[in-house]
């Protein structure tokens, strides 16, 4: 099979599966937490009793001799950018997908999600360096062409700027909007472009990790590369000693995520890519917890 009738195959399974999820699921609850900036003006009617007063238009009163309000609608549409790690280590998989493929998922499902409500979506790929910005639009077209950016993509960095990433967006994003950042955020040094971002945004975290990022299996010697330096270390990971060591840095790592999510005031979608999830894909499920924890909330 040529690589244009694989990426088109590829494509057209994301779609079929995302519009379901999305038809069934995700519409109603991503409507309900994403609810629009604010009110906007609408129309001047005849005041009726029970209005408020602080409601009337006294120019229209003055002018007819009637008292009338003005009258206010929510504004809903949004403005939802899609930031997506490109570097290395979204290659890697040790199950029946990548990290990058489930990225490439991932963004479907927010992507339809945002344009059956009439939101706009723009995209950015980045690595150590931005490598694509599409501003952003609305319908479905647009969308499968950001569904075809990400599949497609080859990028020219290896490693991840986060710092880079989140500076470029504050200076393209100038209007608030709902920025989701798709990583695995192997990066050093981005709490304070994360927080300035996460200040003027409605800025969401979603992780993407492999369960073999979380603990290895025992398979005795093991070359383990670095995918972004290319670096590659020899391991036994029959080792006791070497199995909690890997254990425990990858729990600080989490937790230290968290601590860093929660003191800027950043939502986290945790996705950890596990066996057994086959067609089955369980982020589905986790997209849908984090919406209604949100709505709760607010």
């Amino acid at each position: 099979m040529s690589g244009t009738s694989e990426l088109a195959r590829r494509i057209r399974f994301i779609q079929i599966f995302t519009r379901r999820a999305v038809d069934d699921i995700l519409a109603g609850e991503y409507l309900s937490v994403f609810k629009g900036r604010g009110m906007e003006f609408d129309e001047v009617r005849e005041y009726a009793p029970g209005d408020e007063v602080r409601l009337i238009d006294w120019n229209v009163t003055a002018r007819t001799g009637h008292p009338f309000v003005k009258r206010y609608v929510e504004e809903r549409e949004l403005t939802v950018f899609l930031a997506v790690d490109l570097s290395a280590s979204g290659l890697f998989g040790s199950v029946n997908r990548r990290k990058s493929e489930v990225a490439a998922e991932l963004c479907a499902l927010l992507a339809f999600s945002a344009i059956r409500n009439n939101d706009k979506v723009g995209l950015l790929l980045f690595s150590e360096r931005v490598e694509r910005f599409i501003p952003p639009r609305k319908g479905a077209s647009h969308v499968l062409r950001i569904i075809r950016e990400v599949l497609d993509a080859s990028p020219a960095g290896r490693g991840t700027d986060l710092a880079l990433t989140l500076d470029f967006l504050g200076r393209v994003a100038r209007k608030r909007g709902v920025v989701f950042l798709l990583s695995d955020f192997l990066a050093p040094d981005f709490a304070r472009p994360l927080g300035s971002l996460a200040r003027r945004h409605d800025l969401i975290a979603v992780s993407i990790l492999d369960r073999r990022e979380l603990s290895l299996p025992r398979l005795g010697l093991m070359a383990l590369s670095d995918p972004e330096t290319g670096r590659t270390r020899l391991v036994d990971t029959s080792d006791p000693a070497f199995q909690a060591a890997y254990e425990r840095r990858s729990e600080e790592r989490r937790r230290g995520l968290e601590r860093l999510f929660g003191s800027l005031a950043v939502d986290h979608i945790p996705i950890v890519i596990r066996a057994g999830d086959g067609r089955r894909i369980s982020y589905v499920d986790d997209l849908v917890r984090f919406f209604k924890q949100r709505e709760r909330r607010r």
